[in-house]
């Protein structure tokens, strides 16, 4: 991947949570000039499992073959709905990059709380491994994890790719798709 290319495109992935038994997911894919040229849009189950597999198959959905790095708004959504970037990585040969704004010391004894029998949600979890911090250009601090790229290039793109404040606009944008389109 050729990170200073201005034709780049992310895929940006955020969700709305809206306390149902769905939570909306909206994609887009934005070329690192900042164009926007395309969306997609699906559901996950709240407290579910299926988070990876509707990532996999939004990215099938656009058939696109011009996208160079996904990044996904947290690697737990809905109610502890864990995604695998590992697998999204593999399955799709484009490298995957997750960010979350905030310092923590995890979630995993919300997990063990909430699903103390969930060996595999609790694995899942785990497996994800250590967040980084990476200070923004703008000033601000975000947390990463990537797959299939190296963490520098990871952060670079982060940064290219945020206007202001924390959140790098493929983000931003798709959390506001999500906000804004109601659930089929």
């Amino acid at each position: 991947m050729h990170i200073p290319k201005k034709g780049l495109r992310a895929l940006g992935i955020a969700e709305s949570y809206s306390g149902r038994s769905v939570s909306r997911l909206a994609g887009v894919v934005m070329r690192k000039d900042l164009r926007i040229d395309g969306f997609v849009f699906s559901t996950v189950t709240v407290g579910g499992n299926d988070a990876t597999s509707t990532i996999l198959h939004m990215v099938q959905e656009l058939k696109r073959r011009d996208i160079n790095v996904i990044m996904l708004s947290g690697c737990v959504i809905a109610w502890f709905n864990i995604i695998n970037p590992n697998e999204i990585a593999f399955e799709t040969g484009i490298p995957v990059i997750c960010v979350t704004y905030e310092a923590s010391d995890g979630i995993i004894a919300d997990i063990r709380y909430h699903f103390p029998d969930d060996t595999m949600r609790i694995s899942a979890y785990l497996n994800l491994g250590e967040r980084i911090p990476v200070d923004l250009d703008t000033g601000e601090t975000i947390f990463i994890r990537s797959w299939g790229m190296d963490q520098r290039d990871a952060a670079r793109l982060c940064n290219d790719f945020t206007l202001d404040g924390k959140i790098p606009e493929p983000l931003r944008v798709a959390r506001l798709c999500a906000r804004n389109t109601p659930p089929s």
